[in-house]
């Protein structure tokens, strides 16, 4: 299979590496002249065959509109458009009525994995008609991680479906990191008592019940910066964890363990606090986020 790839960027190029030793083609595009594959979005429609497969990987909001309605000016009918970046839900029932107009057909799916994807695969959420997801099987099955199907991909649903699926994700998410920083702040303030903050996450790593990957993260930032001293308490939020309390809110579904966490990130954003460091240090490392030196 040879699809194409707009936007290169963190997730973009380590999904493009990833797919290409999976067996599938692929032609990317981007603005940066250094990691394109070809100089523009006539050359991605010239260089991928019919009925194409068109992956858009940008972020959300004002540059993915921008990203469909220039893809939508050279593709052909019969293409299918992916958005795989972390779109909100409603926006894709907007896109896809623009791309249905031009005879294009249009799917979601919620990426999950950061940038540690490209070596242990990428958590798929898809949402659209489903012939499309057949269509486009084989690139989700390069993504998704080794193992059975069902643990690395689903599809969620129609169209938008894949994007409010990772919105949920990244909520409970949100929260996770929360606890684990909570956690991190109180152990630190014990230094009487506990004489190896560390150690005592390193230790959960296996048999204890909140073992997982970010404590794995944690562990990991911890033993590079064991104060956290080189990292400001300040932690930006993307969009996806408001959106999940909007929803919230909208469906009276009680969810106040998210709600706090997304409260305690603008916490961050006035002083500098011990947890909100733990938390920024946790996004670093799983999604190379940018954080602020102390």
């Amino acid at each position: 299979m040879h699809i194409g790839l707009v936007g290169l960027g963190k997730m973009g190029g380590n999904m493009r590496e990833r797919l290409r030793r999976g067996g599938v083609e692929v032609t990317g595009y981007d603005p940066n002249p250094a990691v394109t594959d070809v100089p523009d979005l006539t050359a991605l429609m010239a260089a991928v065959p019919a009925p194409r497969l068109i992956w858009i990987m940008v972020p959300s909001g004002a540059v993915t509109d921008k990203v469909v309605t220039d893809l939508l000016e050279v593709m052909d009918e019969g293409d299918l458009l992916i958005d795989g970046g972390n779109s909100r839900f409603v926006d894709d029932a907007r896109h896809a009525e623009q791309a249905a107009a031009k005879g294009v057909r249009y799917a979601d799916c919620g990426v999950s994995g950061g940038i540690w994807g490209l070596d242990n695969g990428y958590g798929l959420m898809a949402g659209g008609e489903k012939a499309d997801i057949e269509f486009a099987a084989p690139v989700f099955d390069a993504l998704r991680p080794e193992g059975p199907r069902a643990e690395g991909f689903v599809h969620a649903g129609p169209i938008g479906a894949g994007h409010y699926a990772k919105m949920v994700h990244n909520g409970i998410e949100y929260a996770q990191m929360q606890a684990l920083a909570e956690g991190y702040e109180l152990l630190a303030a014990r230094s009487d008592l506990i004489h190896d903050v560390t150690g005592v996450f390193e230790a959960w790593q296996r048999g204890t019940v909140v073992r997982s990957w970010l404590l794995d993260l944690l562990v990991k930032a911890l033993k590079e910066d064991p104060g956290l001293d080189d990292i400001e308490g300040f932690v930006e939020d993307s969009g996806e964890g408001r959106w999940t309390v909007q929803e919230a809110l909208d469906h009276a579904v009680p969810m106040p363990a998210i709600s706090a966490s997304i409260f305690a990130r603008f916490v961050s954003r006035q002083e500098d606090s011990p947890s909100m460091k733990a938390v920024a240090a946790l996004r670093k490392q799983f999604g190379g986020h940018a954080v602020r030196s102390a």
